[in-house]
């Protein structure tokens, strides 16, 4: 049997080379068109031509105070002890601010530097001098003077010029018009409000690039999910082809696969510019021309199809429209944990960033392309240089802001262990005026404590369980932060144990039924407090961990192994009788153990660590623990010693 025919990636280019590559082969003289709009509708345009002023603003001299409308000469004999009285109608003209000069006048007193002297006579005590307190005509805007270039876009602000010059009609670039495509036999219409099924997803890309695209002013069209069948796509691109779109945007359907036709698509049709940028995610991204217009292959992964977009199409969506393309303010930031990367590609990566003292901290997030989260909840990326192979922990690069840099001032950063509960912490640190937001990065607890020692988080979590003491985290505290000036408040109790799927098929009772082999088991990583005492049962238990199958498979967070037991990637893996109860999956109890956080003392009487401690003395959000399952409270929000243990 003949395999299908996949397609051959060309050599990839820097993204720079691609985009310019697109603006040599589109005529944007031809493909964007200038028409007219009323003033009062054309914030956010940018203007085609140049604007004149049709009238002077003010057209009068006008008066700039509330007062007494005079001749400057007939004032200069006033002086301090020596006031000159000035009769109204003859000598003075009472007027408001915005009046007509009368006729004669020049300048204006203030009402508040005149002394009434008679029923219609007014003193003054010192001389006015030409063109005092009056807006003479022009004064802001003269007629036939520039008020904008051509190319200008125009702001609120400018609406109030414009219409004060007499200006009541613009003639402005005609918007950039987009179509965008979703295509894949998997892939279900979310206007439907489907429940995928396996091997199915609900077509979100679409809408994330509609968004990014309507964010620069562009006017866009979806056409429901088409089918991955090359006429069916055929047809769908001739239509958008021959609608007003300016741009063509293909979701899926870019990379090697045997049913990916964006390529041949634009191929039957007109050419194909680039297919492959040296860029990670993003790198099947595909540009060409067809009927004078912009064809884009956007990847089917989300954080690709982003990349696609923001660094290819987003360029050229400004050059059409003839508007700056603006580049995202940088800040230095030091990294959490190292971040590996590939020779020969840049590569984006996504970071939580908060300000942690006087410097930014940042914590590389997932670099999976599928994983559009990654994305939401990043405040700033980074860009892995094509000749790097990652980068360092404790280093500084400078980092992209995607959010406004006040925004990180109010961001509380936490590293450690991984638990649910930080989830609801969360949440209810959103709902102060104003929000706290809170970043967690999942390192494990050892990760924190060195966090907390290289001050890169506001506090740590941490249930590292001492055997020789039988205390929690203070043991690790006095060995690899000796006279750490910090204060440890307990966040909850939790208990540990194995997830197992439904109904327990392989049976598990204990520790010991991972003995013989048999037994596929998902890990923690190294330093992870879970882990820590995973290691401890084995000891306990006599068991050599080279005895069990699965003991070197890591994951980051209780809810990753949750996922891979409920998925069938594993038999069990030791997690929060949380995370289990959350996928319903069963449970069999192994330990109670105590989470902490770890705060720096300098921290403690911070806006957000107060509200932080607020919390965990409240009773409202103990009720909320407790109701995941698996949790108690007795000691939450208690200030920790040595020696407490499980406080019983």
């Amino acid at each position: 049997m003949t395999s299908p025919k996949r397609n051959v990636y060309l050599k990839t280019i820097p993204i720079p080379e691609a985009v310019e590559k697109a603006r040599a082969a589109l005529d944007r003289d031809q493909l964007m068109r200038p028409v007219s709009i009323p003033v009062h509708e054309a914030a956010g345009r940018v203007l085609s031509e140049a604007v004149f002023a049709r009238f002077s603003s003010p057209t009068f001299h006008s008066a700039a105070m509330d007062g007494y409308a005079v001749n400057a000469k007939a004032t200069f004999g006033a002086r301090e002890g020596s006031p000159l009285v000035l009769t109204e109608g003859r000598d003075c003209i009472a007027v408001n601010t915005g009046n007509p000069l009368p006729e004669g006048c020049d300048a204006v007193i203030m009402i508040e530097n005149v002394t009434r002297a008679g029923e219609a006579a007014i003193s003054i005590e010192a001389p006015a001098f030409p063109w005092q307190h009056v807006r003479r005509i022009g004064e802001d805007i003269v007629a036939t003077e520039l008020l904008f270039p051509q190319n200008h876009r125009i702001s609120p602000y400018d609406i109030g010029a414009l219409l004060s010059a007499g200006i009541w009609d613009v003639s402005v670039w005609e918007p950039v018009r987009i179509a965008i495509i979703p295509t894949g036999d998997e892939v279900l219409d979310f206007t439907t409000r489907p429940t995928p099924k396996a091997g199915q997803v609900v077509e979100s890309n679409s809408q994330v690039l509609a968004a990014l695209a309507r964010q620069l002013g562009c006017e866009v069209q979806r056409i429901p999910p088409v089918a991955d069948k090359r006429e069916a796509l055929q047809n769908a691109v001739n239509e958008c082809l021959a609608s007003a779109a300016h741009i063509v945007i293909i979701c899926a359907g870019s990379s090697a696969g045997s049913k990916d036709f964006t390529r041949s698509t634009i191929e039957s049709c007109g050419e194909v510019l680039v297919h492959g940028i040296s860029a990670m995610p993003g790198k099947p991204s595909l540009l060409g021309t067809c009927k004078g217009k912009l064809v884009a292959g956007a990847p089917g992964y989300p954080v690709s199809a982003i990349v696609c977009f923001e660094e290819l199409i987003a360029p050229i969506i400004s050059w059409l429209g003839r508007a700056e393309h603006t580049a995202r303010r940088t800040v230095p930031v030091e990294l959490t944990r190292k971040a590996p990367s590939k020779l020969g590609v840049e590569e984006f990566l996504r970071l939580s960033v908060g300000k942690v003292g006087d410097k930014y901290v940042a914590t590389p997030l997932a670099r999976g392309a599928g994983c559009i989260t990654t994305v939401s909840k990043a405040q700033a990326l980074t860009r892995i240089p094509v000749q790097s192979e990652g980068l360092e922990q404790g280093g500084t690069v400078r980092a992209e802001l995607m959010v406004p840099e006040n925004e990180l001032n109010s961001i509380l950063v936490c590293v450690g262990s991984h638990d649910n509960t930080l989830d609801i912490l969360a949440d209810e640190l959103m709902g102060f005026t104003p929000p706290i937001r809170l970043t967690s990065s999942h390192v494990g607890s050892m990760g924190g404590i060195l966090a907390t020692k290289s001050g890169s988080c506001h506090f740590a979590g941490a249930h590292l369980f001492d055997p020789d003491s039988g205390d929690y985290n203070f043991p690790f505290l006095e060995r690899y932060l000796p006279n750490a000036d910090v204060t440890l408040v307990n966040l909850a109790i939790r208990h540990q144990g194995f997830m197992v799927p439904k109904g327990n098929p392989k049976g598990i009772r204990s520790i010991h039924d991972l003995a013989d082999g048999s037994i596929r088991f998902m890990n923690r990583q190294r330093g992870a407090g879970t882990r820590i005492l995973f290691d401890h049962h084995l000891r306990e238990a006599e068991i050599n961990p080279a005895q069990v199958t699965g003991y070197d498979k890591e994951e980051f967070t209780h809810m990753a192994v949750a996922v891979n037991v409920l998925t069938g990637a594993t038999d069990t893996g030791l997690g929060i009788y949380a995370a289990a109860k959350a996928l319903d999956l069963d449970f069999v109890p192994l330990a109670r153990e105590r989470y902490d956080l770890i705060i720096p003392n300098h921290f403690m009487e911070t806006a957000g660590v107060q509200a932080v401690l607020r919390l965990l003395a409240s009773p409202t959000f103990h009720a909320r623990i407790e109701a995941l399952g698996g949790y108690e409270t007795t000691l939450t929000g208690q200030i920790m010693k040595p020696g407490t243990g499980l406080g019983e």
